[in-house]
């Protein structure tokens, strides 16, 4: 009885809006980790980047995929994601000077890629595995392509981002989630699996509810 005053109290709270939208909602309060779908091509600058720094292109197999979330190393991302965000001054690069210039380490001024990369390679050089950050292509509310870092930790998938100081889990962001680095081998990338729990979750709710 309880699961079915549930499903019916979110209908009524949730008025016109789509079950995907409720879905989504949802979604954005779990903890899962992100998961690959079909393999992709890496971004054209990315495979640029590994000529110039194969270092940070490398993946150890015996790494582990996560890291231990606790103290030193949530005040060691949080020290690395505000540096970093205010070493760089932030730049808006246009297609053609972007394709000359491609993504850089620590550069004076940059846009999200460098800041993204910049601090991948700070994680890196601190001596967390490779395997556990992956860069990641969202798309931001209003459209616009972007590029942040994603690290797997013991409790759940961390954003390190340009646009804010907070660190959030991935599922809490409003970007569309499109691909990301391969865990395994950090040249290649895979389109990014959307979360489908919390879809069939309400529809069996709603399925209950209607009984």
């Amino acid at each position: 009885m309880a699961r079915k005053a549930y499903a019916i109290s979110l209908f009524l709270i949730v008025g016109s809006l789509s079950l995907s939208t409720v879905a989504d909602a949802w979604a954005r309060s779990q903890v899962f980790p992100i998961a690959e779908a079909a393999p992709a091509l890496a971004p054209f600058q990315h495979v640029r980047f590994c000529l110039r720094y194969p270092a940070d292109c490398k993946s150890d197999p015996a790494e582990s995929p996560v890291i231990e979330l606790n103290a030193e190393t949530s005040e060691l991302m949080n020290h690395i994601n505000h540096s970093v965000n205010a070493a760089i001054m932030p730049v808006f690069k246009k297609a053609a000077i972007e394709l000359q210039d491609g993504w850089t380490i620590a550069p004076t001024t940059g846009d999200c890629n460098d800041y993204a990369v910049t601090k991948r390679h700070e994680l890196l050089q601190s001596g967390l595995p490779a395997k556990a950050l992956r860069l990641a292509v969202v798309k931001t509310s209003s459209g616009i392509g972007h590029l942040v870092l994603v690290v797997a930790t013991t409790k759940g998938d961390l954003v390190l981002d340009n646009l804010t100081e907070v660190i959030r889990p991935w599922q809490s962001t409003d970007y569309h989630w499109l691909k990301i680095q391969s865990a395994s081998d950090a040249r290649y990338w895979y389109d990014i699996k959307l979360p489908v729990v919390a879809l069939s979750h309400f529809d069996r709710e709603f399925r209950l509810a209607g009984r």
